[in-house]
């Protein structure tokens, strides 16, 4: 089997390529630069120069391909069109062949306890140009393609990702994590080795499927607060800030960390077989 890849160098993107070339697939993969096509050569991967504004490369890729996964994303001025016309492009390519693209919990807002893929939606502002884009890439099941979603929890592991840069780095200057209102919200966790793993096999998923892609550990933030002032070297240290406060730190992403998410990851547990490893979050984020 041959897999094309966009995002391979990105933090989701080498477990994802590693858990691939693990089962003996061939893996292309994206390169936007020299850097990015050496190091997705070590990994293993066959660099394909281009970037996700290269509609032709990408369609020209998908074609030559047995599946898709999608994990690039451009943070450029019109993200949500660029990740539109990836997406078109890909599955164009990819005719009737598996197309996985990535989403992301936090479109499902705040929840009423724990949810599964059938709850409503009610994205935050950063994230809610990942809805339509999800509902576009689902509606061409309709018509014979292979459309997949994976909509990954607030992703964690080997001292990266939002959690780092957002909580643990900032607390190493200021020696306090920073925690929005009195941390009683639930934040959806999954470890990104999980979650890569996830993608691995949501290409074997029926068309149209969406699946949610947490390890089941809905944890209160002041728990996690505390583990990440161990990981930052200021243990128990938590400095309590209101969403205001949050935003004018962090900008609008505060307003996903603020939400109240509580999700269960059993229909990729039953359909696919996922078994998530990293099942206590609170002893890895203290870590760091």
């Amino acid at each position: 089997m041959k897999v094309f890849i966009t995002g391979g160098t990105g933090y989701i993107g080498r477990p994802t390529v590693q858990a691939l070339t693990r089962r003996g697939i061939e893996v292309t993969a994206l390169a936007r630069s020299t850097h990015s096509a050496r190091a997705l050569s070590e990994l293993g991967a066959t660099p394909v120069a281009g970037a996700l504004t290269d509609t032709d490369v990408l369609r020209q890729a998908a074609s030559r391909a047995d599946g898709v996964i999608h994990l690039g994303v451009d943070y450029a001025e019109g993200t949500s069109d660029i990740d539109r016309a990836a997406a078109e492009a890909m599955q164009d390519g990819a005719a009737s062949s598996p197309y996985v693209h990535t989403g992301g919990a936090w479109v499902y807002g705040d929840t009423d306890g724990v949810v599964d893929e059938d709850a409503p939606t009610s994205p935050p502002a950063i994230t809610a140009w990942r809805l339509e884009n999800e509902r576009r890439v689902l509606a061409r099941a309709a018509s014979g393609e292979h459309p997949v979603v994976v909509r990954p929890g607030l992703v964690y592991g080997h001292s990266a990702g939002l959690v780092q840069s957002f909580f643990v780095d900032p607390a190493r200057d200021s020696g306090a994590v920073p925690c929005i209102g009195d941390g009683s919200n639930h934040w959806a966790l999954v470890h990104v080795d999980d979650i890569a793993e996830l993608f691995a096999l949501a290409l074997n998923a029926p068309a149209g499927s969406v699946y949610t892609g947490v390890s089941d550990q809905n944890l209160p933030l002041a728990d996690v607060a505390q583990a990440l002032s161990h990981a930052a070297g200021c243990p128990g240290k938590i400095d309590s800030v209101t969403i205001e406060e949050a935003v004018r730190r962090m900008g609008p992403i505060a307003e996903a960390f603020a939400l109240d998410q509580q999700l269960t990851g059993a229909r990729a547990h039953r359909e696919l077989g996922w078994a998530p490893t990293h099942l206590d979050a609170l002893a890895e984020l203290a870590r760091g």
